[in-house]
């Protein structure tokens, strides 16, 4: 019996929300404990250097409160990052090849190029009993390159699919399939993100094989502005259910 892809809301445009005028509304704390009761499998964060969103307390706060699993996403290159995913021992590291400033992240790992790094820092979060996923663009040889690193899963950048899928579906999964058919023969578990949603989402899920979990932010909570936080959640973990 195949099992559901997990939805992990990531919450961070109800940290930008917050942010944009100062104080504690929305509260964050209370609406990502909401989006747990509400049926999400998993929260996510991406905490940037200038904490424009998401902040570092924010992460310490959220810790020892959530009941569900917890994905700390970003850029390890940043040794702030790196110390306060140590710090906190989520379920799951997402290691994000950011720059400072970038708007969204845009783009995954070269995993050839960087692959001596890359081992490196994938040891050093599992020595910690730390999952770890790797961001990664929907190419066979960095997937197979991805497995040389050690990671547990990677994370395929869903841009592509979401742009391409308005035309043509069939072709837009392509390059996805062949990925997940890959990451399955070298043992890797596979996660997706990246523009999801409520459009596209139910056709990538039930095309990609082993597809683990997906990670879900913007389109989410955009559109719970129309639907409500609630049923937005379960209109997005419909959307995963396998026939």
């Amino acid at each position: 019996m195949n099992m559901n892809t997990r939805l992990s809301v990531n919450v961070n445009k109800i940290a930008t929300l917050r942010n944009s005028r100062g104080g504690n509304n929305p509260d964050l704390i209370q609406s990502t404990l909401n989006i747990e009761r509400f049926g999400a499998d998993g929260i996510t964060v991406h905490p940037r250097p200038d904490e424009r969103h998401i902040r570092y307390q924010d992460v310490r706060d959220l810790r020892p409160l959530l009941s569900t699993e917890f994905n700390i996403e970003g850029n390890p290159k940043e040794s702030s990052f790196v110390n306060l995913v140590l710090e906190n021992k989520p379920d799951q590291v997402t290691l994000v090849p950011d720059v400072r400033g970038q708007l969204t992240s845009n783009a995954g790992w070269d995993t050839i190029k960087e692959q001596s790094y890359l081992k490196e820092i994938v040891a050093q979060f599992k020595k910690e009993g730390i999952r770890v996923s790797i961001f990664l663009n929907p190419e066979v040889d960095l997937v197979k390159a991805a497995a040389d690193c050690g990671t547990d899963r990677i994370e395929l950048y869903t841009e592509a699919y979401a742009v391409d899928y308005l035309e043509n579906p069939e072709k837009a999964i392509e390059d996805y399939i062949s990925c997940a058919e890959v990451a399955a023969s070298v043992g890797l578990g596979l996660n997706a993100g990246h523009d999801l949603d409520l459009n596209n989402l139910s056709y990538f899920a039930k095309n990609i094989p082993n597809l683990l979990e997906v990670s879900i932010g913007h389109a989410l909570i955009s559109d719970a502005l129309t639907f409500g936080l609630q049923n937005t959640v379960q209109l997005y973990k419909r959307q995963l259910v396998k026939d």
